[in-house]
């Protein structure tokens, strides 16, 4: 069931995401999602990493939910949905979350934009639902199979002392604010981004995301993965947009050139200054790229 909500109080942050929240139940759970825009219009579907949630989104969301229906979910355990301590936090979890988002609102012609986890999510959507997508935009992530593993982001997975680097000392979301980024954020940007997460228990999702990376074929989420990576050939002919912060330590250029192996028709922006965050690192070109993008495969 879908259902629009009001919020009685209005966070510091919030004037920067001025918009209404909206909420879907997933089990006994609630997933927050936003839907901006005339609900006739061709939507736009932004889905977020980690440790992100749908805030990283909101300057491209203001931008186009005037010509098209934006929405933008936030996972289970992230942004403003719900944080259960007992939820399984797979990415096959994740994906069905996305399918019945999509199914429950019945979008259609789908622009998919897609950051960090949210590739491999969004991909993974699109290949159970994919006569419902048009095109896609792609911001450093990955929607395959990869060795590449950062040793500060390993560590976070070693059994005990991951938990309490992520969890207890905020050591993922809260170093993000600063190594995500070539050209750093404002108090109140950081503020937004960290407000899902100011607890031990409030950053179990942060911490489950980085143990369900699936390095090896006897990791829970491999099989899920692989199947993503083998349907990504059904969208080859489909347009795609690749804009990639180059200076990323996590999605390095490396995943950028796997992406165009898949999609070898794809128009690519590489941005030399940007990092991880490239939303935010350059937004002064990524929106007036996106809107050309989509202006030009509309039909």
């Amino acid at each position: 069931m879908v259902s629009a909500v009001s919020s009685t109080s209005i966070p510091a942050w919030r004037e920067l995401y001025p918009f209404a929240s909206h909420r879907m139940t997933v089990g006994k759970h609630s997933l927050h999602y936003v839907d901006e825009g005339s609900r006739t219009a061709s939507p736009i579907l932004f889905v977020h990493g980690n440790p992100t949630w749908s805030f990283y989104w909101r300057n491209l969301v203001a931008e186009f939910r005037g010509s098209y229906r934006t929405v933008a979910i936030d996972h289970m355990g992230c942004g403003l949905s719900d944080k259960p301590l007992d939820y399984p936090y797979r990415l096959q979890n994740h994906v069905d979350n996305l399918v019945q988002l999509i199914t429950e609102l019945d979008l259609k012609d789908i622009t998919l934009v897609v950051h960090d986890w949210g590739g491999a999510i969004g991909m993974g959507a699109a290949a159970k639902l994919p006569e419902r997508f048009k095109r896609f935009v792609v911001f450093n992530t990955a929607a395959f199979r990869s060795q590449e593993i950062p040793l500060r982001i390993a560590a976070c997975r070693i059994p005990g002392a991951g938990a309490l680097a992520v969890r207890l000392f905020n050591g993922f979301a809260g170093a993000a604010i600063v190594m995500a980024t070539e050209k750093g954020l404002s108090g109140p940007v950081k503020d937004g981004l960290l407000a899902p997460y100011d607890s031990y228990d409030h950053r179990i999702a942060v911490h489950r995301f980085v143990q369900d990376i699936p390095l090896t074929p006897e990791h829970p989420s491999y099989a899920t993965l692989e199947g993503i990576e083998t349907a990504l050939a059904g969208f080859k002919d489909k347009p795609m947009q690749i804009i990639w912060g180059e200076k990323d330590w996590c999605f390095t250029p490396n995943f950028r050139a796997t992406w165009q192996k898949h999609f070898p028709n794809a128009e690519v922006h590489p941005q030399a200054d940007a990092g991880h965050y490239v939303v935010e690192d350059a937004i002064d070109r990524v929106v007036p790229l996106m809107r050309d993008f989509l202006k030009r495969t509309e039909a």
